[in-house]
Parts: structure tokens; C-alpha cells; sequence
């Protein structure tokens, strides 16, 4: 029997009907990891903040190292997304410099990508099989660079995007934008 809140009840037991379990458990992961790190990150805690139970976590992954992979490919696809759609929007190589300039300096963005973000490059330094997750997700930012850089210039400067990305976080005094801005400048224009 369905019932009106959408839970199906099958003999004694009542199940809730939740087609988009999946995607939200993965989304969770990453609020999960944000909060705890990935050495917090458990079944239990990622269903407790889905409010699901432990059960239904490891019928839609094999094991927890499936899911960080999903929600970490997940992750990558959303940020290069937004950051080829803000470097798109861009109508000069100095506008493009604008909206590095704001990810760097946490102005632009979705604010829960800096942790994960963090969490996914060390992983993936120590498990080679993530790195095809950040390797598709350097393409896709240096592909986006690309539409306003040379090739070369492209690599330079996603490389210090994500050492100056990192400063910013890390400093317990704010990178000035004027500076950051200018260091962009430098590898875009060598003096």
C-alpha cells in the first residue's frame, strides 16, 4: 500500500518511497566531509545527516571508499562546471583574471568546496586511483582557462591558482586582492 507521504508499506514493514536516495547520500558525504574530514567521515554520521538508516548507505555503495569516490567525482564536476561557466562569462583575458582573482580569494564559489576540495588532493595523493578524479578535474579548469590563455600560460597559472587558493585559506591574515591580482598579472604579462 502507498501511502500519502510516499512510503510503501510491504506486509508489516513500512519503507519511504526516496527515488533521489542515491544523489542525496552523496551530497551528504560531502557536507559530512566538510564538517568532519575524511577521517571523520563514516557510514553512521552520513546517515544520521541524511536521516537514513546505516542500511540504506551500504545497499547504494559497496563500501565507504565507493562512496567518498562518488561524492568527490561529484565534487569535481560541479566546480568545474561553475568555473568554466564563470570563466565563459569572462569577455577579456583581464575579466578572466577578475574571476580567478575571486576564487582565490573564496569570493565566488560555493563556500562547502574548500574542505572537501582540500580532503579529495590528499586522497588522491596517496590513492592513485582517485587521481583520475583530479586529473579530469585539472583538464576541465585548464580547458576553461584556455578560452583566454595560451597553453603554457594556462598551466602556469593553474598551478599557482591552486598555491594561492591555498595561502588564502590557510593564512590567519587575508591575502590582499590587489596582490593576488598582480601575481596573475605577472604570469599572464612577464616583466
Amino acid at each position: 500500500m502507498t501511502h500519502s507521504d510516499g512510503s510503501i508499506t510491504t506486509g508489516t514493514a513500512t519503507r519511504r518511497f526516496d527515488p533521489d536516495r542515491r544523489d542525496r547520500l552523496i551530497d551528504t558525504t560531502l557536507d559530512v566531509i566538510a564538517r568532519h574530514g575524511v577521517a571523520g567521515t563514516t557510514h553512521r554520521k552520513i546517515a544520521a545527516a541524511a536521516d537514513v538508516p546505516v542500511g540504506s548507505v551500504t545497499y547504494h555503495f559497496a563500501s565507504l571508499d565507493d562512496l567518498l569516490a562518488a561524492a568527490f567525482t561529484r565534487l569535481a564536476e560541479r566546480t568545474a562546471a561553475q568555473y568554466a561557466q564563470d570563466l565563459g562569462a569572462a569577455a577579456s583575458p583581464d575579466e578572466a583574471l577578475d574571476v580567478i582573482s575571486g576564487y582565490i580569494l573564496g569570493m565566488l564559489g560555493s563556500p562547502g568546496t574548500l574542505f572537501p576540495s582540500y580532503e579529495l588532493y590528499l586522497m588522491a595523493a596517496r590513492r592513485p586511483e582517485l587521481r583520475r578524479i583530479t586529473d579530469r578535474w585539472m583538464a576541465r579548469s585548464r580547458a576553461a582557462l584556455g578560452r583566454h590563455f595560451d597553453e603554457q600560460t594556462t598551466v602556469m597559472l593553474d598551478a599557482m591558482i591552486e598555491g594561492l587558493s591555498m595561502h588564502s585559506a590557510l593564512s590567519l591574515e587575508p591575502l590582499p586582492r590587489n596582490l593576488v591580482r598582480e601575481a596573475l598579472q605577472r604570469v599572464v604579462t612577464p616583466q
